[in-house]
């Protein structure tokens, strides 16, 4: 069974989206223009889940 980690390898700021596409087996490009595109209006809608994210989702082991 996989599990969501922050990823130490792929991170910009903390490590989250680089996680995420891990997880899905994506690009991480892509998930980094998605929390972007939910910054531009107004910021909370990409911010809060990404803080969130960083603090709940452990680092890979």
């Amino acid at each position: 069974m996989k599990k969501l980690y922050r990823s130490t390898t792929d991170k910009k700021i903390a490590g989250v989206c680089g996680g995420i596409a891990e997880y899905f087996d994506i690009d991480p490009t892509i998930v980094r223009i998605i929390f972007v595109a939910l910054l531009l209006p107004g910021g909370l809608p990409g911010l809060l889940p990404y803080l969130i994210l960083w603090v709940v989702v452990p680092t890979k082991p």
